[in-house]
Order: structure tokens, then sequence, then C-alpha cells
């Protein structure tokens, strides 16, 4: 049992973490493994945010847009290391879960991910996800929602709306 796994066992997330050798490290891998659209795949991605750690949730679809970030954690933002990130949330890159992290990091999360009724997210290992409904991540990280993707990437189609609650 991983580091995750254990946090997941001393809480009532309620989520059940499904194993793939062949390797979620990518949004791309992850949809292929689990069969689903790489829009449903949730990238935990690491920044530093004016000196302090910070997590964007973001469809697999999509890219973050660091100046949208930087106007709601603080500048300047820059892609964490591989130490950094670790430090900050208890797991290597490619692994990282949208919470249960190691240390208080403030999440900030795409809202379009709310255009799915069920996601896959990083389970502590690069070869590890687990399904989950877009509000419970928010809930159990206490993520921000926001508009945190570049526009062009933004989807044209439609899909439930992001909840008012922890909006940005």
């Amino acid at each position: 049992m991983n580091r995750f796994e254990s946090w997941l066992a001393a809480t009532e997330a309620g989520v059940t973490v499904k194993a793939f050798p062949q390797g979620t490290r990518t949004a791309v891998d992850a949809a292929r493994a689990v069969g689903c659209d790489v829009g449903q795949i949730v990238k935990s991605l690491v920044f530093v945010a004016a000196g302090n750690p910070v997590v964007a949730l973001v469809s697999g679809a999509n890219r973050l847009d660091e100046p949208r970030l930087a106007a709601l954690a603080g500048e300047p933002v820059v892609k964490a290391d591989a130490e950094t990130a670790r430090a900050a949330t208890g797991y290597a890159i490619g692994g990282v879960p949208p919470f249960g992290h190691a240390t208080n990091v403030p999440v900030y999360m795409d809202r379009d991910l709310f255009g799915y009724g069920v996601v896959w997210a990083a389970a502590g290992r690069p070869d590890s996800v687990f399904e989950i409904q877009p509000e419970r991540i928010r809930e159990l990280s206490n993520a921000v929602v926001a508009d945190i993707t570049s526009p062009s990437d933004r989807p044209l189609r439609g899909g439930p709306a992001a909840p008012a609650s922890g909006e940005a």
C-alpha cells in the first residue's frame, strides 16, 4: 500500500485505486489504460507561485495558462522541480494525486473538469489512478474552481456548470 492508499484508508474519501502495469504517467497513457476521453484525466501539476508550492488540476485535454494561475496564486509562477513537487505533495511528478498531500498546498481546479460525470486522477504512483466525480475532488482538495487553461483549449461543448462555491 502506497502513501496515498494509506491516506485513503484513514479517510472516508470513498475511492478505489486501480493499477495499470502499462503506466498512467501522462494523460494520454492514463486515458488509453482506463478507456476514457483524455479530457477525463486530471493532470495534477505542481507549480511555485509567489515562492509557495501550488497544485493545478487540469483536464488532460487542456493546457494550463500560467498567467491565469499567476493571477490567482501570485506571481511569479514557475513549474516546480521534482524535489519541490515531492516535498510539497509527498509524491513524484507523474503520480501526484489531487488531494492527500504531505503539506497544506493550495489547489486550483480547471472548470472544464465539471463537464464530465466522472474523471480519473493519479493515485500516488505513475501506474495507478482512481475514478471520482469532479465535485468530490473539489471537496476533498478544497480547490478553487477557475478558468486556468488557455482560452484556445476551452472546449466548445456543453456540460454542467461548475459549482459556485470556491469559485475564482
